[in-house]
């Protein structure tokens, strides 16, 4: 069973935070949300859970004991006795509440025929570099743009997708439009947590490619292991709570959030004319009305209310 390491320090960073996954077939996965809700919610775990006929995908934070009393539960259902989990430590609550929500897909790719099983090979952290070193290996970020904006590995491709749908046919029109001669003879992929570039790999083996590789654990399990002086990592990695980002050793980044968009924010984007806390950022002053403005003014308004009295505000999004 999983043991949840404490916390290097108890008063400062008391938090647990953990992120986790599989690849399962789950026919009843309608029926395992309702006691998994009530578990979590029993123990004061917050975040989200997602369940899905191919499996499940969270991310979770709460004490110690919590997390461990998770992990408990998780390691007496044989579905989920062999999970993973990431662990990070915050000095505060990263999410808000505790969903667990059905989906149609645990990571949403929109190619419901693959088998998500059938992937390509783990490359643990400490092999990583070398690999993507060899001239013969394409490497691609698989996560989208304003995330792979902030930080990526050292010659990684971009591919510049919005969305995660937009993936395989970008990976088909990138590979056919390679001449014969250029044709990689190693694919390594890579995402936040391993979710999205393990799929991405199952997508490709289900094309006939050969010598498709990704990273396990993904980009926090290389941050959490490699020492800084031998990171081929730049930047920070966006995280899908109040974190926003982290940096080697899973430190706490230096990027914020626009509430309004949802996108990162650096130090320099908030010397931009465009910047309103919680109300607009440059990244979507264009795409907004006044009558978005107005509501995130409101709620802007609330959330700062809420802060006076050391309240939550309803409206804060985890």
């Amino acid at each position: 069973m999983i043991q949840v390491p404490t916390p290097p320090d108890q008063k400062e960073q008391a938090i647990v935070v953990a992120a986790f996954y599989k690849f399962v077939p789950l026919a009843d996965y309608k029926e395992r949300r309702p006691p998994l809700q009530t578990f979590c919610l029993r123990m004061h775990i917050r975040g989200t859970i997602l369940l899905a006929r191919e499996g499940i995908n969270g991310t979770i934070s709460g004490s110690h004991d919590a997390i461990q009393a998770l992990m408990t539960y998780f390691a007496e259902q044989p579905a989920f006795a062999d999970i993973t989990p990431k662990f990070s430590f915050a000095s505060a609550q990263p999410f808000h509440r505790m969903r667990v929500r059905l989906k149609a897909e645990i990571v949403s790719m929109g190619e419901p025929d693959i088998d998500p099983t059938a992937t390509g090979a783990y490359v643990a952290p400490d092999k990583w570099n070398a690999l993507m070193a060899r001239d013969d290996t394409l490497v691609i970020d698989t996560r989208n743009h304003y995330e792979v904006a902030i930080g990526t590995f050292e010659g990684a491709i971009d591919p510049k997708t919005k969305s995660f749908r937009e993936f395989p046919q970008w990976i088909d029109n990138y590979l056919q439009a390679l001449p014969a001669d250029k044709q990689p003879k190693n694919i390594a992929m890579f995402c936040t947590g391993g979710i999205r570039c393990e799929k991405a790999t199952a997508y490709l083996v289900s094309r006939g490619v050969a010598n498709v590789f990704h990273l396990k654990g993904g980009i926090l399990k290389y941050l959490e292991e490699t020492a800084p002086d031998n990171s081929k990592w730049t930047g920070d990695c966006f995280v899908f709570d109040q974190r926003v980002s982290v940096q080697d050793g899973l430190k706490q980044g230096v990027y914020d959030m626009c509430h309004a968009c949802r996108m990162p924010v650096s130090a320099a984007d908030k010397t931009d004319p465009a910047y309103v806390e919680g109300i607009t950022c440059p990244h979507c002053i264009n795409t907004r009305d006044e009558g978005d403005r107005a509501r995130f003014r409101e709620r802007q308004k609330q959330i700062a209310l809420a802060k006076t009295r050391g309240q939550q505000h309803i409206g804060q999004k985890s």
